[in-house]
Order: structure tokens, then C-alpha cells, then sequence
């Protein structure tokens, strides 16, 4: 097995705990308020982030990573989870699954600036139609005009490409499981405190659906996908293995079905597979260029 196809598997278990995320986000913000949900995940997971780093001994991080590490922190530990959450508090997780399919396209675009890559013309014209297909969706949903919901979840989507990036990046020179580890515990001073101010004495009678939603949120989604997502995206490289990404939006809508009883509509479905289509034929372009 090359090192391509071993880094898209491992990176498609994490993209399969990633699909969870707004469907299990909708259950449990029906019991919580988004932003304890928000900084409460990520304190249970920095939690658990410190005891690994302590078990393993790692040493403390260069001033140079820890920059990177709070890029990290800003854009998945913190912005994607508190985005996210408050759009699900009144939005929908299948029309949050098509909104956020443009990831791959975006981590995709982010990673070029990042590293100054020059792509064809070609790649940013599909880049461009894969966004107006995203706020053609967005219009034609909410009667020709967007939401505040549709911006948090861009929002949400950015910070997380942004995360995605920089910690894939830094995943080509340490282990992937370190690099979450650090950009959780860094962050966990200010998780604690926002968790404390935002909890709530009634929270304790929430049913154990919420409160098994809500450990879902911290430890899988927060922490353990990434283990598998950064370390795919370190073996097989960047731009080939977030094409795994790809699925994502489909198995969301599944879940949501599943979970929530949300109908898959054939407009979500089209709208999907049309955001897919940009951001495969983008990735073509990108190969090509880069040949």
C-alpha cells in the first residue's frame, strides 16, 4: 500500500467521526446552551489532551510551533465548535452538511495561500463556481436571501480549513496525536473558565442523551478524529488526502436521517453532489498545475 492510499483510509475514519458532528451538535444543544457546549467539549478534551501528553512525556513545544498551535486552537478548537454549535441551534444539520461541503475546497485554497503555490486559472474559476453553488443553495433555501445561520457556518468552515492546514503541516514533522494534544492544552486555561461561566446548576437533569452527545463531542470529534485526520493528511499530503473530505457531506445527511429524522431532500442531494463535483475537478486542476 502506498503512502497515498494509507493516508486517505486513515484520514476517512476521521472524516467518518468529523460527519457526526452537526447532527450530535443538534441533540445536544436542545438541552444546552451552544457556547457551554462549545467550550465545554474542547475543556473535557484538553483534559484528556494533558493526561496523554503527561503519560507520553512530551516535551514542551518550540516558540515557533506554539504560534502554529494556537493557529490550530483558534481555528478547531475554538471557532469551528462555537460556530457551529450556535448555527445549530436553530439551523438545520442537512442543510449545514451541504454549506460546509465547500471544506475540502476551501482547505484546499487555504493550503495554496498558505504556501504560496501558484494553481491555474482553471482551479480558481472552479473554486469561484463552487462558492456561487454554495450561496446559490443558501438563497434558494431561505426565499433569496442568507441567514445568519449560513454565516456561521461559513465561519465555522473557514476556521476549521485554517486548522486543518496548519495542523497538517505540522503533522509532517511530529506525531499527529501530539499536535492536537497541544493546541488543546494550550487553549485550556481559557476553555475552563468560559465552561464555568456558561454552565448552567439545571444542566445536571439533562437526560443521558444529551450528556452522551455531548462526551461524543469531546472526545471523538474534539480530539481522537484528529488523530486520524492529521496523521492521513501527514502520510498521504495535503491536497490528495482532503479529498477523502468529499464524503463527508453525504454521510452528514445520512446521519442527520438517521439521527434526526431529517428528510434528504432531492434539492440537498444535487446541491451536494455539485459542490463534490467542483472540488474534485478542482483538485484535477490543482494535480495538473502542479505536474
Amino acid at each position: 500500500m502506498n503512502k497515498e492510499t494509507k493516508g486517505m483510509l486513515i484520514g476517512f475514519i476521521g472524516i467518518l467521526v468529523f460527519s457526526l458532528t452537526l447532527p450530535v451538535s443538534k441533540i445536544t444543544v436542545q438541552s444546552f446552551n451552544p457556547y457551554f457546549i462549545a467550550f465545554g467539549r474542547a475543556s473535557l478534551a484538553g483534559l484528556v489532551a494533558l493526561s496523554y501528553l503527561a503519560y507520553k512525556q512530551v516535551p514542551l513545544p518550540s516558540k515557533t510551533d506554539l504560534v502554529k498551535f494556537a493557529v490550530i486552537a483558534l481555528g478547531v478548537v475554538l471557532g469551528f465548535p462555537i460556530f457551529t454549535t450556535l448555527a445549530m441551534k436553530e439551523g438545520s444539520s442537512s442543510h449545514g452538511a451541504v454549506i460546509l461541503g465547500m471544506m475540502p475546497l476551501a482547505t484546499t485554497v487555504i493550503g495554496v495561500i498558505r504556501f504560496k503555490e501558484r494553481p491555474s486559472i482553471g482551479f480558481w474559476l472552479v473554486s469561484i463556481l463552487g462558492a456561487a453553488l454554495v450561496m446559490m443553495y443558501a438563497l434558494l433555501k431561505n426565499s433569496g436571501s442568507f441567514t445568519y445561520i449560513d454565516i456561521l457556518l461559513v465561519l465555522g468552515g473557514i476556521c476549521a480549513c485554517v486548522g486543518y492546514v496548519e495542523g497538517g503541516e505540522l503533522s509532517r514533522k511530529m506525531n499527529p496525536r501530539v499536535v492536537i494534544s497541544w493546541a488543546l492544552v494550550i487553549s485550556l486555561p481559557i476553555n475552563i473558565v468560559a465552561t464555568y461561566f456558561t454552565f448552567s446548576s439545571s444542566y445536571w437533569g439533562a437526560d443521558v442523551v444529551a450528556w452522551t452527545s455531548f462526551v461524543y463531542l469531546s472526545i471523538f470529534p474534539m480530539y481522537l478524529g484528529f488523530f486520524f485526520w492529521y496523521e492521513g493528511l501527514a502520510i498521504g499530503g495535503i491536497a490528495r488526502v482532503s479529498q477523502v473530505q468529499l464524503i463527508q457531506p453525504f454521510c452528514t445527511l445520512l446521519a442527520s436521517s438517521f439521527f434526526l429524522d431529517d428528510r434528504i431532500t432531492l434539492m440537498n442531494m444535487v446541491f451536494a453532489f455539485l459542490v463534490v463535483s467542483t472540488v474534485i475537478l478542482s483538485k484535477r486542476m490543482l494535480v495538473k498545475r502542479s505536474h
